[in-house]
Protein backbone atom coordinates (compact mmCIF):
# COMPACT_ATOMS: atom_id res chain seq x y z
CA UNK A 1 0.00 0.00 0.00
CA UNK A 2 1.35 3.43 -0.92
CA UNK A 3 2.01 5.97 1.77
CA UNK A 4 -0.46 8.79 2.06
CA UNK A 5 0.50 12.37 1.26
CA UNK A 6 0.24 13.15 4.96
CA UNK A 7 2.74 10.37 5.76
CA UNK A 8 5.15 11.60 3.09
CA UNK A 9 4.96 15.18 4.35
CA UNK A 10 5.56 14.00 7.94
CA UNK A 11 8.59 12.00 6.80
CA UNK A 12 9.99 15.03 4.96
CA UNK A 13 9.48 17.33 7.96
CA UNK A 14 11.12 14.86 10.35
CA UNK A 15 14.06 14.47 7.97
CA UNK A 16 14.45 18.27 7.70
CA UNK A 17 14.33 18.63 11.49
CA UNK A 18 17.01 15.95 11.90
CA UNK A 19 19.21 17.50 9.19
CA UNK A 20 18.88 20.93 10.81
CA UNK A 21 20.07 19.64 14.18
CA UNK A 22 16.99 18.33 15.94
CA UNK A 23 14.10 19.93 17.74
CA UNK A 24 14.70 23.38 19.28
CA UNK A 25 14.08 22.01 22.78
CA UNK A 26 16.70 19.26 22.23
CA UNK A 27 19.35 21.83 21.37
CA UNK A 28 18.49 24.05 24.32
CA UNK A 29 17.81 26.86 21.86
CA UNK A 30 14.25 27.81 21.24
CA UNK A 31 15.06 30.63 18.88
CA UNK A 32 16.26 28.94 15.68
CA UNK A 33 13.52 30.18 13.35
CA UNK A 34 13.92 27.32 10.85
CA UNK A 35 13.51 24.64 13.51
CA UNK A 36 10.61 26.47 15.12
CA UNK A 37 8.85 26.76 11.75
CA UNK A 38 9.43 23.07 10.98
CA UNK A 39 8.14 22.09 14.42
CA UNK A 40 5.06 24.31 14.00
CA UNK A 41 4.34 22.81 10.57
CA UNK A 42 4.71 19.29 11.96
CA UNK A 43 2.26 20.13 14.74
CA UNK A 44 -0.23 21.53 12.20
CA UNK A 45 0.16 18.39 10.10
CA UNK A 46 -0.45 16.13 13.09
CA UNK A 47 -3.69 17.99 13.88
CA UNK A 48 -4.94 17.89 10.27
CA UNK A 49 -7.58 15.45 9.11
CA UNK A 50 -6.81 13.39 6.00
CA UNK A 51 -8.74 15.76 3.69
CA UNK A 52 -7.48 19.00 5.28
CA UNK A 53 -6.06 21.52 2.78
CA UNK A 54 -3.14 22.18 5.14
CA UNK A 55 -1.64 18.87 3.97
CA UNK A 56 -1.58 20.06 0.35
CA UNK A 57 -0.16 23.41 1.45
CA UNK A 58 2.68 21.77 3.40
CA UNK A 59 3.36 19.33 0.56
CA UNK A 60 3.80 22.26 -1.82
CA UNK A 61 5.86 24.22 0.70
CA UNK A 62 8.31 21.36 1.25
CA UNK A 63 8.22 19.95 -2.31
CA UNK A 64 6.69 16.59 -1.43
CA UNK A 65 5.46 14.72 -4.54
Amino acid sequence: MAESLKDRVREKLLRQIAEDGGYPSERGEGNDPRLVALDDDLAALDEALDDDPVIEHLAAKYWVP
